[in-house]
């Protein structure tokens, strides 16, 4: 999976970068570089959250008398 990133360099000369297509998910460095790798650390933190969310629901909404299957799926 790719993602788009913003990169902006604050008043203190430090890089603060987000992920526009996950809301919330940022990071930052003290180079350019560091913030890169920082943010593909950090979606994949805001992916697996955001996934564990939707389990949650998924397991909230189950209803009585319902079956239920545990499936593979692969991603990515």
């Amino acid at each position: 999976m790719s993602f788009t990133v913003v990169v902006e360099q604050d008043e203190d000369g430090a890089y603060v970068v987000h992920c526009p297509e996950l809301p919330g998910c940022w990071s930052c460095g003290d180079t350019e570089e560091e913030a890169l790798e920082n943010i593909k650390e950090a979606i994949v933190g805001c992916l697996r959250t955001r996934l564990k969310w939707a389990l949650e629901d998924i397991k909230a909404t189950q209803k009585a008398g319902s079956k239920t299957f545990r499936l593979a799926v692969a991603y990515g």
